[in-house]
């Protein structure tokens, strides 16, 4: 790459990065729109190779899409809603054994003083915070609702996602192939192998660690159920959720359901079903999901997903999420390439030899 090259492509890069942080307000339809074409990409490219066009491709992916997103909405989201509401409702009663039992208890048997902390105003302050937010998204629905503006506003940009994200799979590989011929000529085939690479660690994170989540969120829902835990759904959503770091969700999950188990449950042995059950979960992982859905090309450390996930936000607020593990396999690849060079420089090497 010749020095004008260099800063010409760096140059794209501000102005790509200006435009990004600038026109964040509108680009994010935009972003979630691509997110699910990247995704759906493969599934539409089996079913191409199957001799259908690109466009019913297309079609028959976004209808599977479809049905997915409603029954989520139709049979799970209220269940958790209501889970969410009762947790929320029974926060104070814990404030109270919290100051009441659990205080004196640690100070006359381990001689460990919390009194300076109030749990129970905690608590308090949750629950009365989750009553006025769902009284404030009442009252921003009715604004919504009675403003012409801000409700078709509001339509047009949920509206957009599917319409970009429909067009984007139509049309993913002469999009990129277009993207490809914006470089140099002598530089497409390094674009193209550093762009490869990229593609193998974000689809293995992205798609393969999106179906572990999955996959736990129902092992832990469908085991904490058996047990008969309360709020096994809720539980096994956030755990679920929060295995998008390694060891995450079983530590949150493990933590929230040996609460709540202790609360309800008067026997010891059915506390040790609930950690079973996350043992179970966790081996699972390890053993099978990891490996067969995600495999060893991901590369991205947990303390690299949390750092990117938190700098996006940061910077970029909920598009920034959505763009910083994808920007993270990106980064984390050139970094890769820019040291193997480096090994292979005589910059590093032994000038004595």
């Amino acid at each position: 790459m010749t020095q004008s090259q260099a800063i010409l492509l760096c140059l794209v890069g501000f102005i790509i990065a200006a435009l990004l942080y600038i026109l964040q307000p509108v680009l994010t339809p935009f972003v979630v729109g691509i997110f699910i074409a990247y995704l759906a990409d493969p599934f539409a490219d089996r079913i191409e190779a199957k001799g259908y066009n690109r466009t019913l491709a297309t079609l028959i992916v976004f209808a599977v899409i479809t049905l997915v997103i409603v029954a989520i909405t139709l049979l799970i989201a209220p269940l958790i809603v209501k889970q969410l509401q009762t947790l929320i409702a029974s926060l104070p009663q814990i404030g109270d054994w919290y100051n009441a039992a659990l205080v004196p208890w640690l100070q006359t048997t381990l001689g460990v003083d919390l009194s300076g902390i109030n749990l129970k105003l905690v608590t308090d302050t949750v629950s009365a915070e989750w009553r006025q937010a769902g009284g404030m998204a009442s009252k921003i629905l009715q604004y919504a609702t009675h403003s012409s503006a801000n409700l078709v506003s509001m339509l047009g940009l949920l509206l957009m996602i599917p319409v970009v994200a429909f067009y984007m799979l139509r049309d993913f590989d002469l999009v990129t192939a277009k993207l490809l011929d914006l470089f140099p000529k002598a530089l497409q085939s390094k674009v193209t192998a550093l762009a490869q690479e990229s593609n193998d660690v974000l689809a293995a994170f992205m798609r393969g660690q999106l179906l572990v989540m999955l996959c736990l969120g129902v092992i832990y829902s469908i085991g904490l159920g058996l047990v008969g835990l309360n709020y096994a759904l809720l539980i096994g959503v956030i755990a679920g959720l929060a295995s998008v770091v390694p060891y995450l969700g079983f530590i949150v999950g493990v933590g929230v359901a040996m609460i709540v188990g202790f609360f309800q449950f008067d026997s010891i042995w059915l506390l040790g079903l609930v950690a079973l059950v996350f043992m179970i979960g966790q081996v699972v992982e390890s053993f099978v999901l990891t490996p067969w859905l995600v495999g060893d090309r991901i590369g991205l450390h947990p303390v690299a997903v949390i750092f990117a996930i938190l700098a996006g936000g940061q910077l970029f607020g909920f598009m920034g999420v959505l763009l910083a593990l994808p920007i993270a396999a990106v980064v984390m690849v050139l970094l890769r390439n820019l040291h193997s060079g480096y090994i292979n420089s005589s910059l590093y090497g032994d000038q004595d030899q």
